[in-house]
């Protein structure tokens, strides 16, 4: 497994490569690069989210943990109106993403930003992410507990997660944290999450 992915600054060769996607009926032609998840394709827990949900309808999201920016880029272009904010420590991921904006026609709506020139008082009506779950657990918990407090009140976040890197357990622990989650779907190994505040 290349950990590359979520470091800062990635130690291999930069080397851009293709991705064709289609996502809630809509083409996206992406290009990902050597450091980046999921490098040249777009990978099976992604694809099932995007399989196992329809575009959202909110207008301020956060793709989190964006990587070259598919989420992210899939909600502007199938959203007219989103305004999605990408976040990455991932210095490549964020300029693939930005890149990738700008070809899609959506740089005026999506922009890609390390964790930290996210402004401090803006908050999200939705929160999608295929989440980083091989930083290891206490990571893990920090990064969602972080970023679910910015949840506007009746927010919600989408997540997919690997049955076999802890979704039961995951799911449980959001629940613990004041996030009640429930299970929207389950498939090749995989379970989609659905995460609100507690009323």
């Amino acid at each position: 497994m290349d950990e590359h992915y979520f470091s800062a600054a990635p130690d291999v060769a930069f080397r851009r490569t293709a991705v064709d996607a289609t996502v809630w009926g809509r083409d996206l032609r992406l290009t990902s690069g050597s450091g980046v998840f999921a490098q040249g394709r777009l990978d099976v827990g992604t694809a099932v989210l995007f399989r196992e949900t329809e575009p959202p309808v909110a207008s301020t999201y956060l793709d989190l943990g964006c990587g070259y920016g598919v989420i992210g880029l899939a909600i502007a272009a199938a959203v007219p109106d989103a305004r999605v904010w990408g976040v990455d420590v991932n210095e490549r991921a964020v300029l693939l993403a930005n890149e990738n904006a700008a070809a899609l026609g959506v740089g005026d709506r999506y922009r890609a930003v390390a964790p930290e020139a996210v402004p401090v008082d803006l908050a999200f009506e939705e929160i999608w992410s295929n989440p980083p779950i091989r930083i290891g657990k206490p990571a893990l918990h920090e990064l969602l507990a972080t970023w679910l407090a910015r949840l506007t009140p009746q927010g919600r976040a989408v997540m997919v997660v690997g049955k076999n890197l802890g979704a039961d357990s995951l799911q449980r622990w959001l629940g613990e944290q004041g996030y009640p989650t429930a299970r929207l779907a389950s498939a090749k190994g995989f379970r989609v999450l659905e995460s609100r505040r507690s009323s």
